[in-house]
């Protein structure tokens, strides 16, 4: 009798699963408690899951009857039950799928949950991996935060034998799809065509924008029809926009892009839109040495030249009249379409002075103004409507020889003066110092001194062909070399003599003096 137990014992045994630690099987779920599942798995002994290896979505859904796959702890059972783990077999399993994408190239489903140094921390299947900040993407991602949570497919690109410090690639998937896009991209290119794309790397000369894996150029010169120091002032790397191919060169794989041709250029309807003499009003957006340029829209600038910012004869720095980003209004003075040049005035919007000194001074008029500078041939002389007239060398005196004005004339001193004439359309007024008295030589010189008269002169200066005296205090003569009777002193600038008039010119209003004349007669 106790034999046949013993072998009941052993055939009752044998209608079960051998089972192992370590081994990972299926089993069916036969009840759910609070506390964990208890699992069929084909053995004399029920297995024991505790609830806390399952997520709060994996437990509303545990059911009876359903099949899950569980990691046998110990068969050890303590009151009937065997320890089961179910986190330790979905890792298990993960493993070798991880394993399975290195040897194969499959790619794998994870979801990154959370940042780390470098980069960001990938759950795979219960898994942690590591996703290096330069494989996250083909274009650089600067916001990781944005990325968190979000589900992806990812490339296995390292494991070590123990399981651990795993690597992982997104980019390595972007660029398989770029590479299998491009093929598409190529059949599509040709000049004219609209593509899609993103920044991908910006440099002084302009941006590099991936197609859809084949790069393009966009050159700083296509971004805008207006005015760009950097490309970096239109976009970012990452940027999405719309681009038009200009130019594709099949053989040598390059692309040519344009963005400002989106939009038509500006100056082919200048002639329509911006006749001469049309006012406008434009923002002031670059200031030189020798001008000032408004931009009237995007894509088109006009110079307003130095010298029609102010009607002054030399008109301050253009700083000195305007500022960056100031708007002004200003007249077109001339439109250029094929150099693309657009000149502007300022000071045409304003009344020319020269119309004021027109209708303000004649000739004969006495005016009274500051010397603002001399110049080897005069002064000028500035006037209360912003315009200088000019005193001629010649008309500072009736009588003197001048060398030059500063001999007689200081800048900044107040001179008094005639106007001689008025020529608006040469915006010039002539004045005169000298016609502020009668001319000496119609009446007070030919009654004054006659031929033959000795008078008393002062050595002016000495020249090649004679000495420039002052007669008098007054009068300048010359008295010719040939004239010039030698001392045994030499003759210098200051020196007094006597000398004797020989000729009166009164048209070329000079007068000669002879010294030998008058040493003869003592003789």
């Amino acid at each position: 009798m106790e034999l046949k137990n013993n072998e009941m014992e052993r055939l009752y045994a044998e209608t079960f699963h051998r089972i192992e630690e370590g081994s990972v099987l299926k089993g069916r779920i036969i009840a759910v408690k609070q506390d964990g599942v208890i699992i069929d798995i084909g053995y004399k002994s029920d297995g024991f899951v505790p609830i806390e290896e399952f997520s709060p979505e994996e437990i509303s859904g545990l059911q009876e009857g359903n099949t899950i796959e569980v990691y046998v702890e110990s068969t050890r059972h303590v009151n009937g039950i065997i320890n089961l783990s179910k986190k330790a077999a979905t890792k298990i399993k993960a493993w070798d799928i991880i394993e399975s994408a290195l040897e194969t190239g499959v790619p794998v489903e994870g979801i990154i949950s959370g940042k780390t140094k470098g980069g960001l921390s990938v759950d795979i299947l219960g898994v942690t991996a590591f996703l290096p900040g330069s494989q996250i993407d083909v274009k650089m991602v600067k916001d990781f935060d944005g990325l968190l949570n979000k589900r992806m497919m990812f490339k296995v690109l390292k494991l070590n034998n123990k399981r651990s410090n795993v690597i992982v690639s997104h980019r390595a998937i972007l660029e398989e799809e770029r590479q299998k896009k491009k093929v598409e991209t190529l059949e599509k290119l040709k000049d004219g065509a609209v593509f899609n794309g993103f920044v991908k790397n910006i440099t002084d000369y302009g941006v590099f924008v991936d197609l859809g894996g084949v790069d393009g150029l966009l050159h700083i010169s296509d971004i805008s029809w207006g005015r760009i120091t950097h490309p970096s002032e239109f976009f970012a790397v990452g940027d999405d926009l719309d681009v038009i191919i200009l130019k594709y060169d099949e053989e040598q794989k390059r692309v040519t892009l344009g963005y400002k041709q989106k939009k038509t250029d500006p100056w082919s309807t200048i002639d329509e839109r911006y006749p001469v003499a049309k006012k406008i009003k434009g923002k002031v957006v670059s200031i030189t040495e020798y001008g000032a340029f408004v931009e009237l829209e995007e894509g088109l600038e006009g110079l307003v030249h130095i010298s029609e910012l102010d009607w002054l004869p030399k008109p301050k720095h253009p700083s000195k009249y305007l500022s960056i980003g100031e708007t002004v209004e200003a007249v077109i003075l001339k439109v250029d379409k094929n150099e693309r040049r657009l000149s502007l005035s300022i000071k045409q919007l304003k009344p020319s002075p020269w119309e004021l000194v027109a209708e303000k001074y004649k000739a004969g008029q006495k005016i009274t103004g500051k010397v603002k500078s001399i110049t080897d041939f005069g002064v000028f002389v500035g006037l209360p409507e912003g315009v200088d007239g000019l005193i001629h060398i010649s008309d500072l005196s009736w009588t003197k020889h001048i060398k030059h004005p500063s001999e007689v004339i200081k800048k900044g001193q107040k001179v008094d003066a005639v106007v001689l004439s008025v020529e608006t359309d040469k915006e010039r007024i002539a004045l005169g110092m000298k016609q502020l008295a009668d001319d000496p030589w119609l009446n007070e010189i030919p009654a004054r001194f006659k031929l033959g008269d000795e008078v008393k002169s002062k050595v002016l200066r000495l020249t090649d062909f004679g000495v420039f005296v002052e007669i008098e205090g007054e009068v300048e003569g010359l008295i010719y070399s040939s004239e010039v009777v030698k001392t045994e002193e030499p003759l210098k600038e200051g020196d007094m003599l006597l000398a004797r008039i020989i000729k009166i010119d009164l048209e070329e209003r000079k007068i000669g003096l002879s010294m030998k004349n008058l040493k003869a007669e003592a003789e």
